[in-house]
């Protein structure tokens, strides 16, 4: 640790909220950066995943919930392999963006929440992902109507985009997931 770092907090509640949320012990953590550096995404990122991790040891709750970084995750488990010590480091940035959909602060990228929560409102509703449905409420939500309008067409045109979801029978059992996990997170 260098003089400028500021010593760990002794009692941190946000470090032991996300472990209590994400169910992974991020204090096993040693910054070896592995995540940071097999990041595929990292460029984008206005914190990188080691210093997220650093960050929420440091109790630093409001930058990390507002932070680009926790939105521009693409979960794909590249950092959660690389750790040494098995910190499964996409489980725990999922789990921030959890936090941060119900802290009510202002997101550090504003249309990944809003996309994020159609996506899941689209596999509530229905059961799996209808992409007309999704860009319809994304667009709604954002009021940006415009926007790769002609990408949409064209995708259209190829049979990429279907005007109606197709049939799906497991759409109760996705519910009852929903359900129960809403259920969850209220206690």
């Amino acid at each position: 640790m260098s003089m400028n770092e500021p010593a760990m907090p002794l009692k941190n509640s946000f470090l032991e909220e996300v472990i209590k949320e994400s169910k992974v012990d991020i204090r096993a953590c040693y910054q070896c950066q592995k995540c940071s550096a097999g990041c595929p995404v990292v460029s984008a990122m206005d914190i990188l995943p080691n210093q997220v991790i650093r960050q929420i040891q440091y109790g630093r709750r409001e930058k990390v919930l507002t932070s680009g970084s926790i939105w521009i995750c693409a979960s794909c488990h590249t950092c959660s392999v690389r750790c040494p010590n098995d910190i499964d480091f996409a489980k725990v940035m999922d789990s921030l963006r959890h936090l941060a959909l119900h802290s009510g602060m202002n997101a550090g990228e504003k249309e990944i929440p809003v996309f994020h929560k159609a996506f899941l409102d689209s596999i509530k509703s229905a059961g799996r992902i209808h992409e007309l449905s999704l860009i319809l409420r994304f667009k709604l939500k954002t009021r940006n109507f415009l926007k790769d309008a002609g990408l949409g067409w064209q995708m259209f045109r190829r049979g990429k985009i279907k005007v109606l979801p197709q049939s799906f029978t497991g759409g109760k059992e996705v519910k009852e997931i929903f359900n129960a996990y809403e259920k969850g997170a209220t206690r």
